[in-house]
């Protein structure tokens, strides 16, 4: 019998980016095994789907809770161990925690819940159960950003003194400006998205990341977004201003009307003795400055990076590796904590990353809403 852990998936069928995404992960480290899932709420549609990518269909089930209730009929030793949630944001919550109050373990898309008091919710579930969760900020899972994040702990550029995270897309612009798209898409209904498209689809990157590499909570928050139309429900774009512990404040831009910007992701961390720059679109580099000497490009793979850092590098120096790597990382991390494996905590973003993300979200909407002001996280 294979010894890979038993996955299912919930969505990401048919041409989902991001279904190929986990499936590629997944299969990264040999660490899964693909058991089950429901690929689309249409189960012919789920059927043909896992015939196309060559699974079996005993295990394509009807429904959600169909899948649970067969599941948790089957011995511990067969039944799956972990679940992928990749449905649309307003799925998240009744998914996850019916999951979690079964007994298994979560690996969860983002943003993780529709609003804070779902988030806290959920926090007590799996405090309660103490399973494995796990939220896909799949930036993390970068070899440079987790070598940024050991470098600033480690005091390579002094104290923190200012933080920069700049998340820039385009892909709505045709869909705002027409009013019959705007009104028919579920990242623009609150009802299915939340309260907050821009902030809660790319602001939560950023805002997650800041507070990864610096190990630092940002404490307060003063937000102007944008709505650009009446009839429009939900940001697009927006700007907000931090201040971080001590004298350490930045800023956060996110926009998905930023025209002809693909995915412009940037993290810049500014310190007392140097400074650390990363590029999304250009992941494999971290930028050090130094006053008074030459900007220093570090790569993966090589022997000056962490050990952190170097696990979740596959190839040797001088071979590009990208996002598929980056949420393989991820995979790996989770694959460690359910095997009970020694792991380092920064190896996947979890629970509380997805609270203070719901957070997070909802004070800067509201610092808006009430007349750009700050407000306390």
């Amino acid at each position: 019998m294979s010894n890979k852990i038993r996955w299912g998936v919930l969505g990401g069928g048919g041409d989902s980016l991001i279904g190929v995404l986990h499936r590629v992960a997944a299969s990264m480290f040999d660490k899964y095994q693909l058991t089950g899932a429901v690929f689309n709420p249409v189960y012919e549609k789920s059927i043909e789907f896992a015939r196309e990518i060559g699974i079996p269909t005993n295990r394509i089930y009807e429904d959600f809770d169909s899948m649970v209730a067969r599941e948790l009929e089957l011995p511990e030793n067969e039944r799956i161990q972990v679940f992928s949630v990749l449905t649309p944001n307003f799925l998240h919550f009744p998914m996850a925690k019916k999951l979690l109050e079964s007994g298994f373990h979560v690996i969860c898309e983002k943003p993780m819940t529709m609003n804070l008091e779902e988030a806290l919710e959920l926090e007590a579930i799996q405090q309660k159960n103490n399973n494995i969760f796990a939220l896909t900020h799949t930036y993390t899972g970068y070899p440079m950003i987790r070598q940024m994040k050991k470098m600033i702990a480690e005091g390579a550029i002094g104290e923190v003194q200012k933080v920069d995270g700049q998340y820039y897309q385009g892909w709505i612009n045709p869909i705002i400006h027409d009013p019959e798209s705007r009104s028919t898409t579920w990242r623009l209904d609150p009802e299915k998205s939340g309260i907050s498209c821009c902030m809660g689809d790319i602001g939560v990157h950023a805002y997650q990341m800041l507070e990864f590499v610096t190990g630092m909570d940002i404490q307060s928050v003063l937000a102007d977004l944008n709505y650009l139309y009446e009839d429009n429900k939900m940001d697009i774009d927006g700007t907000v201003l931090l201040r971080l512990g001590g004298n350490a404040k930045g800023v956060l831009r996110a926009s998905q009307i930023a025209t002809a910007e693909e995915n412009n992701f940037t993290i810049a961390v500014y310190g007392r003795e140097g400074t650390l720059k990363w590029e999304q679109e250009n992941p494999n580099y971290l930028y050090l400055l130094k006053e008074g000497k030459p900007a220093q490009t570090l790569k993966p793979g090589h022997e000056y990076n962490s050990a952190v850092s170097l696990d979740g590098t596959k190839l040797p120096p001088g071979h590009p590796e990208g996002i598929f790597d980056a949420m393989g990382n991820i995979y790996k991390g989770v694959a460690k904590a359910i095997r009970g494996q020694e792991h380092d905590p920064m190896e996947f973003p979890g629970m509380r990353d997805g609270v203070r993300g719901m957070r997070f979200i909802e004070t800067v909407v509201a610092s808006h809403l009430e007349g750009n002001i700050w407000k306390s996280l």
